[in-house]
């Protein structure tokens, strides 16, 4: 029988583990590493009682209303061997080879989380449920060694563990609720993945999916024979340091889930969610688009990790690491770094609906709350503009437009997105000159079926916008170039047109 756990050396610890440097997810990982570790280690015995089906399975439930954590597994519990010490701070397990190697995880990420918090847990094989209650703050004032132990009978083929957390200092709300699901999903994947792991999340069980694999013709040779864009990874260092896994490319480009999970012993560590391993020398930078599809899992044996396991400590191999690994991937017949730089698909007609929708709308925002006033200040600016030509209409992505006077004319301003593969020119405007009932009106057209866009501007809405307000800046400086009498000002627009097409928009 255990009446008191002694929590000491290592009292004032407690008190500053709050302060460690964890986000939400890493510090609810540190809980589920301890629940996966105590499932594999005693997972002989948890399939004598229960059979070989038998599944670890961990609940996550936040309560925002009550302020508080619980965190809730089938492993195999604390045994009363082990309390001397699971309670005790700083105290390194007998085993370091699993999940959990510093004797800190449950501590560190309680504290961090919360003032107070409650295990209560009972051992596979005895016959007791053990609760034990912990208060920071009174634990550090009075100098407290021992903490009581609660005992109540419990069948001994039941065990489990059940950590409360109350008053939470850092209580996950919104958008990090959504965060924390995608990032557990991650970390966990290959347990998830193996059925080893059953993980929920406020009732929601987190499954992971695989990315689709790119299968596609290499892209300087569109006529070639498809290929599986995929490659092994194996790197042995030597000294007992190792790399192996995957790398692929992404059917679908992805800037926020692409990038490299670097594992460790079966658990991400770095590269979960949206925050993917991405090395510049070989992802480039964020613009790039092997940053939207270059992705693995990479497995480091012999590698150590930060105490709150979110980092690996390189020391001086990460560099040449990364130069073997550049060279590996675009080696061979399987060159997967310039094929993620070099093939397109086309986006589908629906998130270029979307996207369009979102860079016409705040253009055409910003466009009518500053360009009265810029047009203003721009000398000998007439009322009365001069035709340059008509714009077919067809496959309209989006459009929006703004009526706005200037000296005393009526100004009417349209812009259009098109997936037209007709329309040969990036940028095409009209200008039609005020007639007695009708305003002046401007129509700004922009292709994105043009290569140009095809390569740059078909991602996300920011690039677009950003390719669209530069468009807008050259049709009026057009316009107002025509306004002043400058003639043949349409010229830099035609040569911008062809030299996009026929020059920069190749690789």
């Amino acid at each position: 029988m255990v009446d008191k756990v002694n929590i000491s050396p290592g009292i004032s610890v407690l008190a500053v583990l709050r302060y460690l440097n964890y986000k939400p997810w890493f510090a609810l990982g540190e809980f589920v590493d301890n629940s996966v570790q105590s499932f594999i280690t005693h997972s002989a015995e948890i399939a004598t009682v229960h059979g070989i089906s038998q599944r670890l399975k961990v609940e996550i439930e936040v309560d925002t209303s009550a302020s508080q954590i619980t965190i809730r597994d089938n492993a195999a519990g604390i045994a009363e061997s082990d309390y001397s010490r699971a309670f005790r701070p700083a105290i390194i397990p007998p085993d370091t080879s699993g999940l959990a190697e510093f004797g800190m995880g449950m501590k560190s990420a309680a504290c961090w989380f919360a003032p107070q918090w409650t295990v209560r847990t009972s051992a596979l094989g005895e016959p007791v449920v053990r609760t034990i209650h912990f208060n920071i703050a009174n634990i550090v004032e009075d100098n407290i060694q021992e903490l009581g132990i609660k005992e109540e009978y419990e069948q001994p083929q039941n065990h489990y563990t059940e950590i409360t957390l109350e008053d939470i200092f850092h209580l996950p709300k919104g958008s990090t609720i959504t965060k924390i699901k995608q990032h557990l999903t991650d970390i966990y994947r290959k347990y998830i993945r193996d059925e080893e792991l059953e993980l929920f999340f406020n009732g929601e069980q987190l499954q992971y999916k695989q990315p689709k694999i790119l299968f596609a013709s290499y892209y300087k040779d569109p006529d070639s024979e498809k290929k599986i864009w995929y490659k092994d990874i194996e790197f042995d260092f030597g000294k007992g340091l190792s790399i192996s896994g995957f790398a692929a490319l992404r059917e679908t480009g992805n800037t926020t889930k692409a990038g490299f999970a670097l594992f460790r012993r079966g658990r991400v560590i770095q590269g979960s969610g949206d925050e993917g391993y991405r090395p510049e020398l070989v992802f480039g930078r964020s613009n790039s688009y092997r940053y939207q599809r270059l992705f693995g899992e990479l497995h480091l044996e012999g590698f150590d990790v930060s105490h709150t396991k979110d980092g690996f400590r390189w020391d001086e191999n990460e560099a040449p690491f990364l130069g073997l690994l550049r060279e590996h991937l675009d080696g061979g017949e399987l060159p997967l770094l310039k094929q993620a730089e070099g093939y397109r698909t086309r986006a589908s007609v629906s998130h270029l609906k979307k996207i369009s929708k979102e860079a016409i709308d705040n253009t055409t925002k910003v466009m009518e709350q500053k360009l009265p006033t810029v047009l203003s200040s721009a000398a000998d600016a007439p009322s009365v503009g001069t035709p340059i030509e008509e714009i077919p209409h067809s496959n309209v992505l989006a459009n929006d437009g703004f009526e706005f006077d200037f000296r005393g004319t009526k100004w009417q301003i349209k812009i259009e997105l098109t997936n037209d593969p007709a329309v040969d020119g990036w940028l095409t405007i009209s200008d039609r000159p005020k007639s007695a009932n009708d305003p002046r009106k401007i129509s700004i057209k922009v292709s994105l079926a043009h290569p140009f866009m095809v390569r740059f501007g078909q991602s996300d809405s920011e690039n677009l916008e950003a390719l669209l307000r530069v468009a807008a800046a050259i049709s009026l400086a057009e316009v107002l170039a025509n306004d002043s009498g400058v003639r043949k000002a349409g010229t830099i627009r035609r040569n911008v047109n062809t030299i996009l097409r026929e020059a920069l928009s190749q690789i």
